[in-house]
């Protein structure tokens, strides 16, 4: 064999660099479904059955493509393979096959790129890291941008991205409509009456053969995770996966914009597209979907504000992202600014809290593997923060519970934009809010025993009583920050009232009775 090329579970496109060189006389494609992926965090059932479901399809066109596929595949017996990782799959390959060379494109997570690495380099064997052309910046070009640069502004990077890549440019210089961002126009509420049409939410996939088997699998092998299975539905082909594109321009992107920070009850999706999963595994390639979203702006069919806000996802914040990611680990990983050391409590896994907000956005989480960006930033991720989560635990707990979670994306995105653990490298400021924020974007307050108002008392909401303690309590650590300026002259405010120290007894209250409470996973 001349080249052995690997094929990760987040690598499945077509395109692949891999395949630019590829003998089928010579070379074979690799590829491993690895308990220790599933079980090293407790992985909720459908991002399992994604993974695993799609990676047996692609295995299959592959095969019919002519191309040998050397595919490790788990059976339902949790004794066989239990505890495996990729390189002890790949160490025995290795040993049969005998390859010349190891082939692979840039992993997304550092730890799967140093095990490869490793075992290579015990065996013997050359490796030969390829370039992610998936993306629109390298790693090195990424590297390049930043030298130098005190702070990294995502605005900075994006508006030199739209440049390079002539991306809703009027010229070579100027946006059109003359706007870089419309993020201020894109903060709509539903109001008090919520939505004025019926939301169709995303395309949804019924199971073919191959899928089911994976149910199954899941269900016999993980039975015992996170999560439920009754909603999966997403694609799991190329081809679903465009459909499902198309679909998301045609009867959401339209309003995609204007709402993506709202919440409404029963709605998991609002007008999101629910593409992340595609893209971060491949099935979906970011070109394709911002030339879609241009193309509905260029015929009139969504408006440069929707459109200009989904493309700033794509080509500013996913790639500024996976930047930062690779331009500051491994020691990223390590970061916690707020000396944060709590573990997550039970509810973020089950679901069964008397919070409104919570009890929602964690059913999401629950029936889909997905909660949209203001659900896991302002609900989910600024409860954890003010609790005083771990940092890498909140990612943890993320990596377990989200479809669409690779490390590359989720750890800047919990670890440094969630949780403020990385002390400013990615979110200038840390995102904290009391329940108004809550009540102010959505319906979840109304009918809740908790009013968001209050701090103290029975009826105080844990989002404004931890508010005020969060702020108290990192009052040292924040107090150089100018955008937390007003915020800390509230806290002192409320110390000169004498309204502090109740708040804070609250507080603990609140964090020992969650810690009492401690999850089955």
């Amino acid at each position: 064999m001349r080249n052995l090329c690997l094929i990760l579970g987040d690598q499945l496109n077509i395109d692949s660099a891999l395949f630019d060189d590829f003998d089928p006389e010579a070379d074979a494609v690799w590829m491993a479904e690895v308990d220790h992926e599933t079980t090293h965090v407790p992985c909720h059932k459908q991002r399992v059955t994604f993974f695993l479901s799609a990676m047996r399809h692609f295995r299959d066109g592959q095969r019919a493509e002519g191309r040998e596929v050397i595919y490790h595949e788990l059976t339902a017996d949790r004794r066989k393979d239990r505890g495996k990782t990729f390189g002890d799959v790949l160490r025995k390959t290795i040993k049969s096959e005998k390859p010349a060379r190891v082939r692979v494109v840039e992993p997304g997570d550092e730890r799967v790129r140093t095990e490869i690495a490793s075992v290579c380099d015990d065996a013997g064997v050359e490796l030969d890291v390829l370039r992610d052309t998936h993306f629109y910046c390298s790693i090195e070009e990424f590297r390049d941008w930043a030298g130098g640069k005190k702070v990294l502004i995502l605005e900075t990077f994006y508006r030199m991205m739209r440049k390079r890549e002539g991306v809703l440019m009027a010229d070579a210089k100027n946006p059109v409509d003359d706007r870089w961002n419309f993020d201020e126009d894109n903060r709509e509420t539903f109001g008090k009456t919520g939505p004025d049409e019926e939301i169709k939410g995303p395309m949804s996939f019924s199971a073919d053969d191959v899928t089911q088997g994976v149910l199954d699998l899941v269900e016999d092998r993980w039975g015992d995770h996170p999560g439920s299975l009754d909603k999966f539905a997403l694609p799991v082909t190329r081809g679903d996966a465009r459909k499902m594109l198309r679909y998301f321009i045609k009867t959401a992107l339209p309003r995609f914009g204007t709402y993506e920070d709202a919440m409404w009850t029963g709605e998991a999706f609002v007008y999101h597209s629910r593409l992340s999963a595609l893209l971060n595994i491949k099935l979906l390639n970011p070109r394709e979907c911002v030339a879609a979203a241009i193309e509905a702006y260029e015929k009139r069919h969504a408006t440069i504000a929707n459109v200009e806000g989904f493309v700033r996802q794509l080509i500013g914040w996913r790639e500024f992202i996976r930047g930062v990611y690779w331009l500051k680990m491994p020691e990223y990983a390590e970061r916690n600014a707020l000396a944060a050391n709590r573990q997550m409590p039970s509810f973020f896994w089950d679901g069964e809290t008397d919070m409104a907000c919570v009890k929602h956005a964690m059913s999401h989480v629950i029936d889909h593997g997905y909660t949209h960006h203001i659900e896991r930033l302002m609900v989910l991720g600024n409860l954890a923060m003010m609790y005083g989560a771990d940092p890498y635990a909140f990612h943890e707990w993320h990596m377990a519970m989200y479809v669409d979670a690779i490390d590359w994306v989720s750890l800047p995105n919990t670890l440094g934009m969630s949780q403020y653990g990385d002390g400013g490298v990615v979110g200038t400021k840390p995102y904290c809010s009391t329940g108004k924020y809550v009540d102010r974007m959505s319906n979840y307050c109304k009918g809740c025993r908790y009013k968001p108002g209050k701090a103290v008392g029975d009826d105080a909401c844990p989002f404004t009583t931890l508010y005020w303690d969060f702020l108290a309590r990192n009052e040292t650590k924040l107090k150089g920050n100018n955008r937390m300026a007003l915020q800390l002259k509230n806290v002192v405010r409320k110390r000169e009232k004498g309204e502090l120290g109740e708040i804070r007894d609250q507080a603990d209250t609140l964090r020992l009775s969650w810690a009492a409470t401690p999850s089955a996973w």
